[in-house]
């Protein structure tokens, strides 16, 4: 794995490769609005469906970024998230995590946080290759299930944010790195309550910080 990292310095790590959003017209146009409304410091306005956009074309851009980035945050803690450190993938002593993606493996397996993640990003990298889930050619449709797809990404990369806090979060203030993983996770979360993509459930783990977030504080 430490080909993948970026060494001029931690921050900059990633824990593979950046992902580009689909090369089409509109999701470049797409992901140019969402540069240039981040800048604003708005995060419900972020989030929102630009006027007249594809609600597809935006769960697709946005999940490349959301990818990326729950991606370079995890890389800057794989030092410390270990088999070790983190021999099952839980949030906190109520909630653990095993995985199953319903192909190569098919019943739940136990195993530790890093190859939890691994499985993970794999099986979420596998699904942004998929033309038939996420059509790189201009015109190309959606598939019908796309927003089930969507949100079982959305669902898996909640699990890496729930961790992190759990289990990382005094080494997020040692590096300094908390101003970003709190903003991250606050966009990560508003945009998955705008177009509910995420089971109320699922995100108990960090309810804590989550009701915050939705009351607007």
């Amino acid at each position: 794995m430490q080909s993948l990292f970026g060494r001029s310095s931690r921050n900059q790590r990633t824990f593979r490769p950046k992902k580009s959003a689909p090369a089409r017209d509109k999701s470049m146009k797409l992901k140019r609005h969402i540069d240039a409304t981040l800048g604003s410091g708005n995060l419900r306005e972020v989030v929102r469906l630009p006027v007249g956009e594809d609600l597809n074309e935006w769960l697709a851009v946005n999940t490349v970024d959301f990818f990326n980035q729950v991606s370079l945050l995890y890389g800057t803690l794989m030092e410390f998230c270990t088999p070790a450190t983190c021999p099952t993938m839980s949030a906190g002593p109520k909630y653990e995590y095993r995985w199953a993606d319903g192909v190569k493996i098919k019943r739940p397996i136990e195993v530790s946080a890093p190859k939890y993640v691994e499985y993970l990003m794999d099986w979420i990298e596998a699904q942004l290759d998929e033309e038939s889930i996420f059509p790189q050619k201009l015109g190309a449709p959606f598939p019908p299930n796309f927003r089930d797809v969507a949100k079982t990404i959305f669902k898996r990369l909640f699990r890496v944010y729930a961790h992190i806090y759990h289990s990382h979060f005094q080494m997020i203030l040692k590096l300094q790195e908390e101003a970003h993983l709190n903003t991250c996770f606050k966009h990560f979360v508003l945009f998955t309550t705008e177009f509910e993509l995420i089971d109320r459930s699922e995100l108990a783990p960090l309810s804590e910080l989550i009701e915050p977030i939705w009351r607007g504080h």
